[in-house]
């Protein structure tokens, strides 16, 4: 299911990624299901989601943020259309407390206009939304030596709050892993209790498969772990509903999210102009 242009969609944080085994669409809908673990192994599928989200986002009036320690070489690509990316921990870091600030100026906001979340302002008052694209969620947690401690539960702590609070406030993660297990801390067990979305592709060890699925059905967990590495983009697909379903994404090339960047580079939001109106020291 190869496709160059995603099944157009009149909804806003809405993309349509594939079919689930019922024939119906795979929707990820950002409104609905605010929070996504994405699991996989090299050449499984989850690398096409995000090539997804990026192709079916890019038209929409979304600012897409990315966190992408591997030095960058996944998302600078799609750079044109990312209002801002974070390629180290330090960065990471930075762009996180970024998020945190505006996710407490919004409350601020909703507060001042007795909304309960931004999406009941008015149009004229209501901010840009915000996707936040992880890839290699583990990068964040993983400690080379000591020195590297106090960040990471810094970083942690950050991210769990995004997660925790960021719902209301127009602020949705899509965080994506190879390996994403316990050993990494309690602060990747806690985010994920906070990501009621879960895609499970075929993964290499049985841990990541239990972390992505294993609080749910114990069935889905199962047929996750059966998932042969000659069919890519098959998923195990669970969310708000309670249930889950066997799923295959449509094909995205690497090309087409890039051209889908540089062409609607010009609707991405610069993170200055966002931030402008944060506290100096968040900035700095």
């Amino acid at each position: 299911m190869k496709v160059d242009h995603l099944p157009p969609s009149t909804d806003l944080l809405k993309v349509t990624v594939g079919r689930l085994e019922t024939g119906k669409p795979w929707v990820i809908d950002f409104r609905t299901v605010p929070h996504w673990l994405n699991a996989g192994a090299t050449q499984s599928g989850k690398s096409n989601l995000a090539n997804a989200l990026i192709v079916g986002l890019s038209p929409q009036p979304v600012a897409l943020v990315g966190f992408d320690l591997k030095g960058g070489v996944e998302f600078t690509p799609y750079s044109p259309r990312l209002s801002a990316l974070a390629t180290s921990r330090t960065e990471s870091l930075t762009l996180l407390d970024d998020l945190v600030a505006l996710m407490v100026d919004r409350m601020g906001l909703c507060r001042q206009a007795s909304a309960r979340n931004v999406w009941q302002l008015p149009p004229a008052l209501r901010p840009v939304p915000v996707v936040v694209l992880v890839d290699e969620l583990a990068e964040l947690y993983l400690m080379a030596d000591k020195s590297e401690k106090d960040e990471i539960a810094r970083t942690s702590t950050a991210l769990l709050r995004v997660a925790q609070l960021g719902r209301a406030f127009g602020i949705y993660l899509f965080c994506c892993g190879q390996r994403i297990g316990s050993d990494l801390g309690p602060g990747v067990t806690a985010l994920r209790a906070q990501c009621s979305g879960r895609i499970c592709h075929r993964v290499n060890d049985p841990e990541t498969a239990t972390m992505t699925l294993g609080d749910l059905d114990p069935a889905a967990l199962v047929s996750a772990r059966a998932i042969a590495a000659e069919t890519p983009g098959v998923a195990i697909v669970a969310s708000q509903d309670g249930q889950w379903y066997r799923a295959r994404s449509f094909h995205v090339s690497e090309q087409a999210a890039e051209h889908a960047a540089r062409a609607y580079a010009h609707l991405a939001p610069p993170w200055d102009e966002i931030t402008a109106h944060l506290p100096q020291a968040v900035n700095a």
